[in-house]
């Protein structure tokens, strides 16, 4: 494991790769799926649609959903599955996202689960840096090349 992975994973506390591997809905590799990454960057444009015609609770739920359907667009492309939202935040130490950018999906996601499931006032909610999350997970997808893949999927793989 590289140092600055080993600092982001100190850092976030994202070092559970290796639980996430051991899990059943947990980290997989599995064959790389160009048309379910497309559709879930599709899902994540639907996303962003509603989170800017909605307020409140919904707003927050959209916008993360919005980012996590981009992420999980480019695990897809790279053939990593994955169903622990924990664990896909997780595999963000390897995709080249600054510790900025993951501090922000884990954060969304505590003021999803907070607005959804405890019923918390929602948070304003930064459009512009969800629109941006979404963006670089494309750039990110079309810039992956089959060497960076493989070794993407060996340093998810080994943890």
């Amino acid at each position: 494991m590289s140092k600055k992975i080993r600092q982001l994973s100190k850092k976030t506390g994202l070092s559970k790769i290796g639980w996430c591997l051991k899990q059943k809905k947990g980290i997989e590799i599995v064959e790389q799926n160009d048309t379910v990454a497309k559709a879930y960057f599709s899902d994540a444009d639907e996303s962003l649609l509603a989170m800017e015609k909605n307020s409140g609770k919904w707003r927050v739920v959209t916008a993360y959903y919005a980012c996590y359907n981009a992420l999980y667009a480019l695990l897809m492309k790279a053939g990593i599955k994955c169903e622990i939202h924990d664990c896909t935040i997780a595999t963000m130490m390897f995709l080249d996202f600054t510790l900025d950018e993951i501090k922000f999906m884990i954060n969304l996601k505590n003021a999803r689960i907070d607005v959804q499931y405890y019923l918390k006032p929602a948070p304003v909610i930064d459009s512009v840096q969800v629109k941006r999350f979404v963006v670089d997970c494309r750039v990110k997808s079309r810039n992956f090349s089959e060497e960076k893949i493989k070794e993407l999927r060996g340093k998810v793989k080994n943890g």
